[in-house]
């Protein structure tokens, strides 16, 4: 379990740091390389998705309508709770109406970092910036959860023992944290946040991951459906993120073609690091 802990941190807390740190030290907000990062994350995630996380749980051997409906299961059930957050809170920001499109298309939207920035604007009372900032840590909870029961499952799966799958799924989720922390980042300091404060608080977004694989390590520990449950319902939940999230607001933040070879490119990079 400590070996799991300190490997999730450095994913978690270190990775997301980093690219906060990274985001912080920007002179400006560039959407073009920020939307080329987030979509080279998305690559990355997919082939952890594609050519780890699915395998393994049909590998456990329960059959392929468990991982089907487990992969369903976390697609449906993250899209819900994003929903209902962009629900509560899209009304509060006066630039979200009717024209806009129906996802993020600007980085303080992917982690609700602009419902926050609209009551400080506002001067509002500090328990509706405490319930903003809430907000705020939900949106990015339901990013990095999934992705910590990734590598918990995969300790699990390997009996406590660090593997080389398991080390290079953790490098490769903290390489995903990086443009993650900078879109956490630099929207905390465009609002008017010290730059200090902007990557301590984003290091601390990145404390779900550890909470995420404690959970995914109890629930791979607890038998083979335990093991699909956990691999399957993260590579849904991760999927809905990719896709229903982090690539469409990448395309527009740069409408381009770029963001589909970052895409490939990441898949690759993904490729390479889980096969070699």
């Amino acid at each position: 379990m400590l070996n799991l802990l300190i490997t999730t941190t450095l994913a978690g807390v270190v990775g997301t740091g980093l690219g906060g740190l990274i985001g912080a030290l920007f002179r400006r907000d560039s959407n073009r390389t920020v939307s080329l990062l987030l979509s080279f994350a998305g690559g990355v995630m997919l082939s952890v998705v594609c050519f780890d996380l699915v395998l393994g749980a049909i590998d456990a051997g329960l059959g392929i309508w468990q991982v089907v409906l487990g992969i369903c299961a976390g697609f449906v059930i993250v899209y819900l709770l994003n929903a209902l957050i962009d629900w509560n809170v899209n009304n509060q920001v006066p630039h979200i109406d009717e024209n806009h499109p129906k996802t993020a298309d600007n980085l303080d939207e992917l982690t609700h970092a602009n419902h926050l920035n609209q009551h400080r604007k506002n001067g509002d009372s500090s328990s509706s910036l405490f319930v903003a900032g809430v907000v705020m840590a939900c949106a990015i909870a339901l990013h990095n959860v999934p992705e910590g029961m990734t590598i918990g499952a995969s300790y699990a799966g390997a009996k406590e023992q660090i593997t080389g799958s398991a080390l290079i799924l953790s490098l490769l989720i903290g390489f995903h944290n990086i443009p993650e922390g900078m879109a956490v980042a630099v929207p905390l300091i465009s609002g008017g946040m010290s730059r200090t404060r902007a990557v301590l608080l984003t290091a601390l977004s990145g404390v779900p991951t550890i909470i995420g694989a404690v959970l995914g390590y109890w629930l791979g520990d607890i038998g083979a459906l335990g093991l699909v449950l956990s691999l399957s319902f993260a590579s849904g939940a991760m999927l809905y993120v990719v896709f229903g999230e982090i690539l469409p607001q990448a395309i527009l933040m740069y409408r381009s073609k770029l963001p589909a070879f970052a895409i490939m490119v990441g898949m690759l990079v993904g490729l390479l690091m889980i096969y070699t």
